[in-house]
């Protein structure tokens, strides 16, 4: 849920984003197209400052699916939404018609908001995720490795400019609100991210341990194109046409945009894709009337030993 919150916002800023340019050009489109940009994240995921903390939950694990995400999302207390949006409207002003309805009746109204999250991710995330995974799998393995080797400090002098840590005491710079660690909830969760900015994130609703997200390093290489050529190896193992079409993944396409860019046939491509998601290296997200194949991180792998 953080990289939802993250990604709508970077996408409702309209601004350019050196790093994030390419997927900006292919989502923005399909966000407009199902009307998201002026739906229930529009409201309540600002432009800057405040989101409601109910939708950042607690992570149940290291790397929670989304529909896990979404059911503790719908299992917020109402009197966790309700305060949520309280404090969203002081910091934005009064609340929205819409919102304002979420605020009556909380259990009525989360579904519609769960819906448009779920919507979202098949059409700006899921189709990405291989490559976001692997980012964030490297952050967590970086820092893991930190900790282990120079010990929680250097991880957390190292993490952030506005995070410090000296004298067993934890400090925050820029934060409003002081955080007492008596009331502050068990542990401290570490968030990282491929969409956010350079700011600090913060969560603190006790009893859940306080979170902090941060932007990930290795971000940069997000969206560079991987190397197409020496696929040969592959072609022999999974044939030439779903190599091919593999190669092409680079940016998730539809069996009509495959068929166009590689020549073969709609229904010859639809049957490799077929076929290659039975595999687990390509998987389907629908996007409106037509379905958009992506790689998986499978195939990502596959092709990155097959390019060796």
């Amino acid at each position: 849920m953080w990289e939802v919150g993250a990604a709508f916002r970077l996408l409702a800023s309209g601004r350019p984003d050196p790093v994030h340019r390419r997927w900006i050009g292919q989502v923005r489109p399909r966000i407009a197209a199902a009307g998201l940009d002026q739906g229930w994240l529009a409201e309540l995921i600002p432009p800057s400052g405040y989101v409601p903390d109910f939708l950042n939950p607690a992570p149940s694990g290291p790397a929670p699916a989304p529909a896990v995400e979404l059911a503790a999302i719908l299992a917020t207390p109402e009197d966790r939404v309700c305060a949520d949006l309280g404090h969203l409207a002081r910091h934005r002003g009064p609340l929205s018609p819409r919102l304002r309805s979420l605020y009556a009746d909380p259990r009525a109204r989360l579904p519609r908001v769960a819906e448009e999250i779920e919507t979202f991710w098949e059409l700006a995330l899921a189709p990405y995720w291989a490559r976001i995974r692997a980012v964030l799998d490297a952050e967590v393995f970086r820092r893991a490795r930190q900790v282990a080797e120079y010990g929680a400090g250097s991880l957390l002098n190292d993490l952030h400019p506005a995070v410090s840590w000296e004298d067993d005491v934890l400090r925050l710079a820029h934060r409003k609100q002081p955080l007492s660690r008596r009331t502050a909830g068990p542990g401290l969760l570490l968030i990282p991210s491929a969409f956010k900015g350079p700011g600090l994130s913060t969560r603190v609703a006790p009893p859940d341990p306080p979170q902090l997200a941060y932007a990930a390093r290795g971000v940069g290489t997000l969206w560079e194109p991987r190397a197409a050529g020496g696929t040969e190896a592959l072609a022999a193992v999974v044939g030439r046409s779903r190599a091919l079409l593999l190669t092409e993944l680079e940016t998730p396409a539809s069996t009509t945009e495959l068929a166009r860019r590689t020549g073969l046939s709609a229904a010859g491509v639809s049957q490799h894709l077929t076929a290659l998601r039975d595999a687990g290296l390509v998987s389907a997200h629908r996007v409106g009337r037509s379905v958009l194949y992506a790689r998986t991180a499978a195939a990502e792998a596959l092709l990155a030993a097959a390019v060796r």
